[in-house]
């Protein structure tokens, strides 16, 4: 690791070239859902430049399409900006180290909507706000719906409701600032363009590069 000032590796780099290197790291905050930490970053010139990154969990989300081409969403309180949105099923990637993504994206559908899928494709891959964290986001497209019994709901869910939209409405609502959730946005604009354009979507085994990791493993160290 080449140190502030030495020179070469950080000053001789071409651009795009350099490596970045973390020189020391310290935690700030470690809270129930995320955790910050401040990192000691070594910058092109050779400047030592102190970088916040929230680690996140990560998350996964679903779009659930029936037989008749409606998605499934959910209307939930978000207390940061006080009212409630509309929203795709989706939830954090806190099942414990042995639950995968779609694992975790199978949970969520059934605990916020009653519903499983026996089609499941990978959508989207989502990196949420990546000036500041390491929160990313797996969107998945779910079809051949089945109906579950009702999950028992508890805190904000236990005030939640179910809506069906054609796509044409939900993108209709993405684009008239009715949805505004950068997930269900994203989700709701990425199967309408898949649907026109005929495009394959991956498998669920597809690789995910920045599937957050680092959250996990420091709970896991606990």
């Amino acid at each position: 690791m080449s140190k502030p000032g030495s020179g070469d590796a950080s000053r001789g780099a071409a651009s795009g070239e350099h490596g970045f290197d973390v020189a020391g790291t310290r935690t700030v905050y470690d809270g129930a859902i995320l955790t910050l930490r401040v990192d000691e970053v070594e910058m092109p010139g050779g400047r030592v430049a102190e970088r916040e990154v929230v680690e996140h969990f990560g998350a996964v989300a679903v779009v659930a399409r029936d037989a008749e081409g409606r998605i499934a969403m959910v209307r939930q309180y978000r207390h940061p900006i006080g009212r409630r949105l509309l929203e795709l099923p989706a939830g954090l990637l806190d099942g414990g180290p042995d639950e995968t993504p779609l694992d975790a994206a199978k949970r969520e559908l059934g605990e916020e909507v009653d519903l499983a899928a026996d089609r499941w494709h990978v959508l989207v891959d989502l990196d949420l706000s990546p000036g500041f964290t390491d929160e990313a986001l797996r969107l998945y497209l779910a079809e051949d719906l089945r109906q579950l019994e009702a999950a028992e709901r508890h805190d904000e869910e236990a005030d939640m409701s179910v809506e069906w939209l054609t796509l044409d409405d939900a993108v209709g609502r993405v684009l008239g600032g009715d949805i505004v959730n950068a997930t269900s946005v994203a989700g709701i604009l990425a199967t309408a363009a898949a649907d026109a354009r005929g495009v394959g979507l991956r498998e669920t085994n597809a690789p995910w590069t920045d599937e957050p990791t680092a959250l996990r493993e420091r709970r896991a160290r606990r």
